[in-house]
């Protein structure tokens, strides 16, 4: 599932015509993608490139100034673009409303690399001359507690749609895109596996914020009635989707697992500290089978599929770092 096989379905034409004439996206190597960033200042330091990435997780310096820094000034273009229509449109209705935060979405399979793309990217954002304040907010709290999942016999669901709390999704993303202070996103531990109860983040009026999950460019059915259903993407100004193939992302899944495995799950509190005590051999087969059970069926079923709605696809290759960017035609 390469990224220009699913951008649009013209298998009678050539190659070149498939993916450039009839694609709703402009493509570019990575040596290509990163000429854009002109004289887009360095403002990461290797040490905090190695603090900033994830577990098994390859990106470096060079990566950073290869994709990051030009998708940082494309990024920049877009909120100096959407601050002036706000400005433009307020005139217009004359009306008094403060502006509202620039939300970034992230998507993509477990395991391949969100967590490490946000963290960069809200990074050097936060480092433009402006200093604009950039809060970065994961789904991972916006799922139901471990205690309702096993009630409804959900925990093999953990990840899919079902399994989040949409409603306070959308409420936490209209008050942020209301220009509310003080909204509060529920906080999630990797190491119990569950929504801390009573705990929160507080996100209080950013210029940026970065909104990182592997569903939330999910779509939903639309009612015959025309009522209004209001999704998730709906409240981001800009999309991102990070991409693979789908055996590099099961490597990449079972090889973290077994990392995990020797760090992580061997604290008494990790959730997973039962997969730190077993062999290897035994380890590996339960990895194999969370990958083909959950994690793939939910990239077939729901992640994946969402994919042709991101503004901007970054596709990584064998050795985890990007290979080609594919940015929306306007």
């Amino acid at each position: 599932m390469t990224l220009a096989a699913q951008d649009i379905e013209v298998a009678d034409l050539p190659d070149n015509l498939q993916k450039r004439d009839y694609s709703p996206y402009h493509f570019f190597s990575a040596e290509e993608w990163s000429r854009f960033r002109a004289d887009t200042p360095m403002t990461l330091t290797a040490d905090e490139v190695q603090r900033l990435r994830s577990l098994n997780d390859p990106v470096d310096l060079g990566e950073v100034r290869q994709i990051y820094l030009s998708l940082s000034r494309l990024l920049s273009t877009h909120v100096e673009s959407s601050q002036m229509l706000f400005e433009q449109r307020k005139r217009f209705l004359s009306m008094s409303e403060t502006k509202t935060p620039f939300v970034i979405g992230i998507a993509g399979s477990v395991a391949v690399g969100k967590s490490t793309t946000a963290r960069i990217l809200a990074q050097l954002l936060s480092r433009w001359p402006s200093s604009p304040k950039v809060d970065l907010v994961t789904t991972d709290g916006f799922l139901y507690p471990n205690a309702v999942l096993q009630r409804e016999n959900m925990m093999d669901r953990k990840g899919f749609p079902e399994s989040y709390d949409v409603g306070a999704l959308l409420r936490f993303l209209s008050a942020i895109k209301a220009g509310q202070p003080n909204v509060r996103a529920p906080s999630y531990s990797h190491m119990t596996y569950d929504v801390l109860p009573d705990q929160y983040t507080v996100i209080d009026r950013p210029d940026i914020l970065i909104f990182e999950g592997i569903n939330v460019l999910q779509s939903r059915n639309l009612p015959a009635d025309g009522k209004i259903v209001p999704m998730v993407s709906d409240f981001f100004d800009f999309s991102i989707y990070i991409d693979a193939e789908e055996s590099l992302i099961h490597s990449w899944y079972v090889n973290r697992f077994m990392r995990l495995r020797e760090t992580a799950f061997k604290n008494p509190e990790s959730y997973f500290h039962r997969y730190a005590t077993i062999s290897e051999d035994a380890a590996r087969a339960i990895a194999e089978g969370l990958w083909h059970n959950i994690n793939l069926k939910n990239l077939h079923q729901n992640i994946l599929p969402t994919r042709p709605r991101a503004d901007l696809i970054l596709q990584k290759g064998p050795n985890h770092l990007t290979e080609k960017v594919a940015l929306r035609k306007l």
